[in-house]
């Protein structure tokens, strides 16, 4: 399976570089394209101080772009994607696929008092349910966001589910660039799973302070290895997944089996 992760900027209303990094991707035999958070909107600080209908006019220009990305190019693209509905804005994640849209909600969201996107969105408190999982030529993805991959729960729901690989949208800041190498890798090794990680890049300003977002999109591997890794620049990662590594690494650690025996007990 190969797949990419495009790490950018927020683009605001310009597709340019979208149309032009795509057409790349799918000249490489991309199936599937990655984008990091807050990419196609203006970065939650941003939102924050946008009515509900100006962050409605730019979604839909940024979806309607996508869409036809998608089913000219003949590829899917998970894209984080702030959604306004009845005046109500949600933060969700979609899949552009040539003949499709899906969206997924996401369920837990940040609720520090620095950054509290719980507070600001209208996402759903309710029970933790699987996040998207969707099949390509085989080949078995999960969805979720960057903070979810924190929460043992949200495996859970996808432990029985036998995805090959969790795609992660994420926009890392501050000094996180060890703590989240680290718990992406551990993720992929304890649920012998590739994680490809697509972080954005650029910085935001308040007060005074600025957040710079680092970028350090990588893959990491079923046994826990980072196999790939991006720099802090705009760029497109081209990566090669096999499902025959994620049986492999699942049969010679045997996490699952072990849990699997204990099941009925």
């Amino acid at each position: 399976m190969r797949a990419a992760v495009l790490q950018l900027s927020a683009q605001g209303m310009s597709s340019t570089k979208l149309y032009n990094y795509i057409r790349i991707a799918s000249k490489q035999g991309v199936k599937v394209l990655l984008l990091g958070e807050y990419i196609l909107n203006p970065f939650f600080k941003e939102l924050q101080n946008l009515s509900p209908s100006m962050i409605k006019e730019h979604s839909e220009h940024q979806i309607k772009v996508l869409r036809e990305l998608s089913s000219t190019y003949k590829l899917t693209i998970i894209a984080p994607i702030i959604i306004v509905k009845r005046g109500k804005i949600y933060k969700t994640i979609a899949k552009f696929a040539p003949s499709s849209t899906s969206y997924y909600q996401q369920q837990l969201l940040i609720n520090y008092s620095h950054w509290n996107e719980e507070k600001f969105f209208a996402n759903e408190q309710k029970a933790i349910e699987s996040p998207l999982i969707f099949k390509i030529d085989g080949f078995k993805f999960g969805v979720m966001s960057g903070f979810e991959l924190h929460f043992d729960k949200i495996f859970e729901e996808i432990s029985s589910k036998n995805v090959d690989c969790i795609l992660l949208p994420s926009v890392s800041t501050f000094d996180s660039y060890e703590r989240w190498k680290a718990l992406i890798l551990s993720r992929a090794f304890t649920h012998n799973c590739y994680i490809l990680r697509a972080n954005r890049i650029g910085e935001y300003t308040q007060d005074g302070f600025t957040w710079y977002f680092y970028g350090d999109s990588l893959l990491a591997s079923p046994n826990g290895e980072l196999l790939e890794h991006l720099g802090n620049k705009e760029e497109l990662m081209i990566v090669d997944m096999q499902h025959s590594e994620v049986l492999r690494a699942r049969k010679f650690w045997g996490f699952k089996e072990t849990i699997h025996k204990r099941s009925s007990l």
